[in-house]
């Protein structure tokens, strides 16, 4: 009886080990994947670093496909270590698929869990091919510029839009809350060019944003931290902190947001004799007129990427909630009332 107990045993300690588990050394880690679709094929391109002495440069390796897990397959299957995706950063798409729409791609996401959820996404200005060739030129880098780029403790700016998978999954499936996704493409004389961003409406492109209209977004969605506005071609600031409150109500039957944003900024630099006052008007003046010039472009776009709607959840019920871009949206206006702190000036020195 004790033998069978050992022997019992024994097995129970060798099944439960990580026998099946591959060393590091045998698995491929992405940092980047590229999607595009064409005649009912998908594309996949993987930016996978090299494994050498120094761990410097990038293999691009490609596959086609009937899926995006099919593609992916391939390339595990002609590669002789295992594809990991769950250290995947960044995921480009080009601007044909977006406008076909990311539905389909980020619910297999959210479902596979092959990929975090809190991976990029990004757009591509360009055809794929031609921007991961580029990107990935030998003589202009590591290969890791795409990751450094959206990463906030390097290469990130509050000119480019940072949106994770998982909040573009949440958009599709919302009544009330639209998202903006970065547009880049290769550069001149750097590797990568931020375009501005696109406006996702139930994951589809549907219009696009400069960089400039892209900062003052991320203003009002409180992600500004050093973001720097230029007044009337003569100042310069940088923000150093903001905060935004919310007050939504109907008027007339019509849906009203009053918001207040408050900024602390610091003058970079500036022309000319000017006051305070008259550098605090101008300051508001220039950012009455580009949040409105984003607003009326969302409107005709029928896409709430300011996440107005979240605030009459309470107000509507869910039937009318699903109308809400249709019947409500159109009609919606913001009240902004914006409050600007000097929190110091520098060196320079400003008649009072």
């Amino acid at each position: 009886m004790i033998r069978r107990i050992l022997i019992g045993t024994f097995f129970l300690l060798m099944l439960s080990g990580c026998w099946d588990n591959k060393d590091i050394n045998h698995r491929a880690l992405p940092i980047a994947m590229g999607i595009s679709f064409h005649q009912g094929e998908y594309k996949v391109y993987l930016d996978i670093p090299k494994v050498s002495v120094n761990n410097e440069g990038i293999d691009v390796v490609t596959a086609n496909g009937d899926s995006i897990s099919a593609a992916v397959n391939k390339i595990s299957v002609n590669m002789e270590s295992q594809v990991d995706l769950l250290h995947l950063k960044v995921i480009v798409v080009d601007e044909p698929f977006a406008k076909l729409g990311l539905e389909e791609i980020t619910s297999n996401i959210i479902r596979s869990r092959h990929v975090s959820p809190k991976t990029m996404f990004v757009i591509s200005d360009e055809p794929l091919d031609r921007f991961f060739t580029r990107i990935n030129n030998e003589t202009d880098g590591d290969g890791k510029e795409i990751y450094d780029f959206f990463q906030k403790d390097a290469g990130w700016n509050p000119e480019i839009a940072h949106t994770p998978v998982w909040k573009v999954f949440r958009s599709i499936h919302s009544y009330t809350n639209d998202v903006v996704v970065p547009i880049v493409k290769s550069g001149e004389s750097t590797t990568i060019e931020s375009m501005g961003s696109a406006i996702l409406k139930n994951g589809r492109m549907v219009s696009r944003l400069n960089n400039e209209q892209t900062l003052f977004y991320n203003v009002f969605d409180g992600k500004s931290l050093e973001g720097k506005i230029e007044i009337m071609g003569h100042s310069t600031v940088q923000i150093v902190s903001s905060s935004i409150k919310n007050n939504g109500r109907f008027e007339n039957n019509k849906p009203v947001l009053d918001s207040v944003l408050k900024l602390n900024v610091t003058i970079l630099d500036t022309s000319g004799q000017t006051s305070i006052k008259d550098f605090q008007t101008k300051l508001k003046k220039l950012l009455d007129h580009e949040m409105d010039q984003i607003f009326q472009k969302m409107k005709r776009a029928n896409a709430d990427i300011f996440g107005i709607g979240q605030h009459f959840r309470n107000e509507l019920p869910r039937t009318e909630l699903a109308q809400w871009r249709s019947k409500y949206l159109p009609d919606a206006r913001i009240n902004l009332d914006i409050k600007t702190t000097v929190r110091n000036t520098g060196n320079l020195k400003l008649n009072d």
